[in-house]
């Protein structure tokens, strides 16, 4: 059932006001004054259909949790957590009085993300864009100039290694079998993991040719708890474990046989849609999750478009979809976009595309443009060091899709916050000097 309105609290002689506990000068309270709260109750009330049950969770509740929670870089777990502890938090959210009890269950947070799907949280990274030009951090005339560029956020599985992933689908077999009632010929599980064991030992040594015996062992005995549990197939009866045995000897099927040079490779079973993308890193030869696109107006570097691209695209090909999402979000089409060398071959002919290294057609005004593309490196530093860009938790695609408009929030967040708190410095600053030019005149005909 979609979301009731909320009812205006009466007063509460005996509950402690909100107002009267926090400092209406902090950043996050001015915040809230920024953001539309009302937008999210009207459109999100499009995703509950049903009439019937009980009333969903306030969305300026989740909306006020999924901006803090990326723009502190706390989880779904420690952002409830805190909200109790903090009254700021519990403002920001629309919390009259004080509150002792948790909000929501955690799990809350991933229904409503499953629920509102990328539409849903694209209007968030839509209503920073638009708190971010109400409060002065960025301009009508900068949405018009931005800088794109690609960056991998990777997933949250561990470094795929051949031993490791022919171990884990002798797990998952044995695992689904048991739950079958299924009796194997022989699990190994007394002989697999040492063999792993003895594999890993080899690879430290960098004894690789001694290394592929014990590893092609392990993955025949893969291979043989397969056929064993293929064989019993038809003991199953018909259901959601019989689904969950026909794609475990499918992605296993595929783990045996793909080779070293084999394209569409499966990197992890509980995520097979993981791509490796090589960079071109010295530090980091390659990285395992998915391609993100990134978009920042050129003066102020607020976050105006991010999307996931699965399958590692070609970065050309991506820049249509990338500035047409600008569009989208902030209603202004983008006059000037600078790109990459990476980006050369785009094909975008509505937007003025500017790629570094271009000397044809540039003016000095454009050169200096130009210049400013490097500027987008660092906001995507600040993303994975100081936000969540660097690893997303979520499960599939459409995690990855979803994850990457959040950071995009909680870094856009963190910005208005930092040009609030910049702004109240210039003022107490203002207002320290004028007290003193008050105190010095004042002293002056006393002197005399």
């Amino acid at each position: 059932m979609k979301p009731h309105s909320r009812v205006p609290e009466q007063n509460d002689l005996l509950r402690p006001r909100l107002v009267e506990m926090i400092d209406p000068r902090h950043e996050l309270v001015k915040l809230a004054a920024l953001i539309d709260w009302e937008f999210f109750e009207r459109e999100w009330a499009g995703f509950f259909p049903s009439k019937t049950g009980r009333p969903a969770t306030s969305p300026r509740l989740i909306a006020g949790l999924m901006y803090l929670q990326h723009a502190f870089r706390l989880s779904d777990e420690a952002v409830v957590a805190r909200w109790v502890e903090n009254p700021y938090y519990q403002y920001f959210t629309g919390e009259t009085f004080f509150q002792h009890r948790l909000p929501i269950d955690p799990s809350s947070l991933v229904r409503w993300r499953k629920r509102i799907g990328e539409e849903g949280v694209e209007w968030l990274l839509t209503k920073t864009i638009e708190a971010g030009r109400n409060s002065g951090t960025i301009t009508d005339k900068a949405l018009k100039r931005v800088a794109v560029d690609t960056t991998v956020m990777e997933k949250n599985i561990a470094h795929p290694t051949d031993a490791r992933l022919y171990e884990r689908a002798r797990v998952l077999l044995v695992g689904l079998a048991k739950k079958a009632g299924i009796d194997l010929r022989q699990s190994y599980a007394r002989l697999a993991p040492r063999l792993a064991i003895q594999v890993g030992r080899y690879a430290h040594a960098r004894q690789f040719k001694r290394m592929r015996k014990p590893l092609r062992q392990l993955r025949g005995y893969v291979g043989r708890v397969r056929r064993d549990l293929r064989r019993h197939l038809q003991d199953i009866p018909q259901g959601p474990l019989r689904e969950k045995v026909l794609d475990a000897l499918w992605l296993v099927g595929r783990l045996l046989e793909q080779g070293p040079k084999s394209r569409d490779k499966l990197y992890s079973l509980h995520e097979p849609e993981v791509d490796c993308i090589s960079k071109g890193k010295a530090r980091v030869r390659y990285e395992f999750g998915a391609k993100v696109s990134l978009a920042t107006t050129l003066d102020g570097s607020l976050i105006v478009g991010a999307r996931s691209f699965p399958g590692n695209p070609y970065d050309g090909h991506i820049l249509a979809p990338a500035l047409e999402q600008v569009e989208i979000l902030t209603d202004t089409r983008p006059t000037l976009a600078v790109v990459d060398r990476g980006y050369r071959g785009h094909g975008v002919e509505t937007t003025c595309v500017l790629i570094s290294g271009q000397r044809r057609g540039i003016t000095p005004v454009l050169a200096k443009l130009l210049k400013r593309r490097s500027a987008i490196e660092p906001e995507i530093g600040h993303m994975k060091s100081d936000g969540r860009l660097a690893r997303c938790p979520l499960m599939g695609r459409t995690g990855d899709a979803l994850f990457a408009v959040l950071c995009a929030c909680g870094h856009n967040i963190c910005k208005i916050l930092a040009h609030i708190r910049a702004l109240w410095d210039i003022v107490i600053r203002l207002i320290l000097s004028i007290i003193a030019e008050n105190d010095r005149q004042i002293r002056m005909p006393n002197a005399a």
